[in-house]
């Protein structure tokens, strides 16, 4: 049996990955799950799973946990401590799910501790690449991506030659705004941008997916799990979201995966791998859908991508302050505080503002995340909504 950690439990990405070993209970032993403060759901989840050790981030919900997991099994521990503590556990697979920077010290945990890690957060390598996969290569950890469009990559990619290949272009569904004017975008909502058209997601994901700015920190996530040049990266706008991402070769062919949108399908791969294992999911009618269509992404309407595109080229710091800045505007947007073009705007005015030395440890990356998130809180009260 595979014993499994999952970092992020009661989100997105957790539940479709414990729906997975739910169906193949033979399959997997749970170790370990975490959640921030959704403490029914994780009680709830790691009862039926038989997990040995549940954990809450917030310190303050320990107390209705253990009430939540009386009269079974589980220990119950609270606080981020406990969470890297988790990471650390001996797991053969650990899912790497929580959102955001606060993520960052979990993933390191797990990477440090060995087994394979199923990478979830993407911020993890967006604002700490060099510092993470570093870790993993000295660990002899194995690293496999979870966002549909790079575990596509993944299973495209002939990693024993890198120099064939030419390309590798990332697809973008292009959001629920793809076709919406400049003008009409002043005005959004946060209901409407968290409506994706294709993808069930959290919010935070939702308004990034809106606008492109998800795409910008995948292209940087990208360049830290393949061995192709900053360069070599490329988007395209696919609105049906059956392509996840292709792979060109210099011979001129291109290899692509498709699949339904359905997140249980790549984290079913990574789950499984190098095996493959059975899902519930919808399989793909390609008569039914009829055409594929492509277009190359607005850089105007959309200067999010742009943004993370030059924090790429750049290197360094710039990657952690976009994240950082982002999340900040994303979360001063879901609250009402400021319009949705301000968000990319907001990033911006930090990238601008804040140039500090490439970080060389994981410490170096939390002091630029603060850093960056307080020079962004400060931006976001001169806006006016």
């Amino acid at each position: 049996m595979k014993r499994v950690t999952i970092l992020g439990a009661t989100g997105s990405v957790g539940t479709s990955t414990l729906d997975l070993i739910e169906r193949a209970p033979e399959q997997f032993e749970v170790v370990a799950l975490t959640a921030n403060c959704d403490v029914a759901r994780l009680a709830a989840a790691a009862i039926r799973t038989r997990a040995k050790l549940a954990v809450v981030a917030d310190p303050d919900c320990l107390p209705p946990l253990r009430e939540a997991l009386s009269g079974s099994d589980v220990e119950a521990r609270a606080g981020p401590d406990a969470v890297c503590e988790a990471a650390r556990m001996n797991a053969d697979w650990t899912m790497a799910a929580i959102v955001g920077a606060a993520g960052l010290k979990p993933v390191m945990a797990a990477l440090e501790a060995g087994g394979t890690v199923a990478l979830a957060n993407k911020e993890a390598l967006v604002s700490a690449g060099d510092v993470m996969t570093a870790a993993a290569r000295a660990a002899g950890t194995t690293l496999l991506p979870v966002d549909s469009e790079h575990n596509a990559v993944f299973q495209c990619l002939d990693r024993t030659a890198p120099e064939r290949v030419r390309r590798i272009v990332l697809t973008a569904s292009g959001g629920p705004f793809r076709t919406t004017s400049l003008e009409a975008m002043r005005t959004i909502t946060p209901a409407q941008a968290v409506a994706h058209p294709n993808w069930s997601m959290g919010a935070k994901i939702s308004v990034d997916s809106a606008t492109l700015m998800n795409k910008g920190l995948e292209l940087i996530e990208a360049f830290h799990l393949f061995p192709v040049s900053a360069g070599q990266l490329d988007v395209l706008v696919h609105p049906q979201s059956v392509v996840h991402s292709m792979v060109e070769y210099v011979d001129g062919s291109t290899l692509a995966q498709l699949g339904p949108p359905d997140m249980r399908v790549p984290i079913a791969y990574a789950l499984a791998w190098p095996e493959r294992m059975e899902t519930p999911c919808e399989r793909l009618d390609l008569a039914a859908i009829g055409r594929l269509d492509f277009e190359a992404p607005d850089y105007v309407r959309f200067p999010a991508l742009k943004l993370a595109r030059e924090a790429l080229a750049a290197g360094g710091a710039r990657p952690a302050i976009l994240n950082a800045a982002n999340e900040v505007a994303v979360a001063a947007f879901l609250a009402g505080a400021v319009k949705f073009l301000e968000i990319a705007a907001i990033v911006s005015d930090t990238l601008a503002r804040y140039d500090p030395a490439a970080p060389e440890s994981l410490d170096a990356v939390l002091a630029i995340d603060a850093e960056a998130r307080a020079r962004a809180a400060e931006r976001v009260k001169d806006c006016v909504v």
